[in-house]
């Protein structure tokens, strides 16, 4: 991504209709005309580091402070993966309506928010027209518990259509600029590792301890082994590893966390993995975390993604391959 010399001033002087690319100083973001189509938008999204540099966005902190939008909207769609990112950065930009731009921002972070809520494992090009019908009916009938401004209010018909509209109209863009193909074009046996790419996972984690990379291969072997989701293998800690006497030495053993259904199982740690887990812990003091960013924050779902492809391409799995495994599929 090409980072964007220009303040927002700028961007916002030259992002509205109003100003035309050709009187834009040398160097400007290019704006799309309505009517230009996708390829030009992602032109421009592609000088951008955050959906609240595009005109009409500005991120509101607090009341008076000249925002334009929530900045929980702007954050929530800035965590995005990069691909995700730019393709809804992009079809932001395909509009020059301000009023346009802040529904499509507002539409898409609730839906967004209802996602991750009912399917946590589930990313936002995953989604199906099942997923937009159900959340526009949970919308209607007062059922969105979060996603909506008003938790609990029931929308009108009309209202709802209109949100099922805008949110087509996001799934169209992202099949027209390419960022869907590879989700209608692969088979069932794409959405699941087949034994021999877990045996090729399970050799690219040992690598990656190899390098030194201990937290991510720690992360993607216990992803593993265990099924978990990003959520409860974000809020492992030290506390989570049951440490046992095995011939002489004290090891991890067992891994405890909570299944799907909340409910509280214990794991036993692949015996491959327990040296670099010792390792891991003598890093830690008791209730730390057990994988954290470099910044110390606890690690999100594109953390743990990017754990598991650099697994998958150090054992051998071709990369176009590797590059679609999310955590959800093991």
């Amino acid at each position: 991504m090409v980072i964007m010399s220009h303040t927002h001033e700028t961007v916002a002087a030259y992002g509205t209709p109003a100003r035309s690319r050709e009187n834009a100083p040398e160097g400007a973001p290019p704006v799309p005309r309505r009517g230009e189509g996708s390829e030009g938008a992602l032109l421009t999204a592609g000088r951008l580091t955050s959906v609240g540099q595009i005109a009409g966005l500005r991120p509101r902190h607090r009341r008076g402070d000249g925002g334009h939008v929530p900045a929980a909207d702007v954050d929530l769609i800035d965590a995005l993966d990069p691909r995700t990112w730019r393709t809804v950065a992009s079809w932001l930009l395909d509009r020059p309506s301000t009023a346009v731009r802040r529904t499509r921002l507002q539409t898409l972070a609730s839906f967004l928010r209802w996602l991750l809520d009912t399917e946590p494992d589930r990313e936002l090009f995953e989604a199906t027209g099942l997923h937009l019908a159900r959340y526009c009916e949970h919308a209607r009938t007062g059922a969105l518990a979060i996603g909506g401004r008003t938790p609990g209010k029931e929308l009108a018909r009309s209202t709802t259509a209109r949100k099922h509209a805008v949110l087509s109209s996001f799934y169209a863009f992202a099949w027209q600029c390419g960022a869907l193909a590879h989700h209608f074009t692969a088979g069932p046996e794409a959405r699941t590792l087949r034994r021999d790419e877990r045996r090729l996972l399970r050799l690219g984690t040992a690598r990656l301890a190899d390098r030194g990379h201990l937290t991510q291969a720690v992360a993607a072997a216990l992803l593993e082994a265990t099924g978990a989701t990003v959520e409860v293998l974000a809020t492992l800690s030290s506390r989570s590893i049951t440490i046992a006497g095995e011939k002489g030495a004290s090891v991890p053993l067992l891994i405890t966390m909570r299944d799907r259904h909340g409910d509280i199982v214990a794991f036993p740690i692949p015996a491959q993995v327990r040296p670099w887990l010792t390792t891991l812990l003598s890093t830690h003091r008791a209730g730390d975390l057990l994988f954290t960013r470099g910044n110390g924050q606890r690690v999100d779902r594109e953390w743990v993604r990017l754990a598991l492809v650099d697994a998958a391409l150090a054992g051998g799995i071709p990369k176009p391959r590797a590059e679609l495994l999310r955590p959800h599929m093991l």
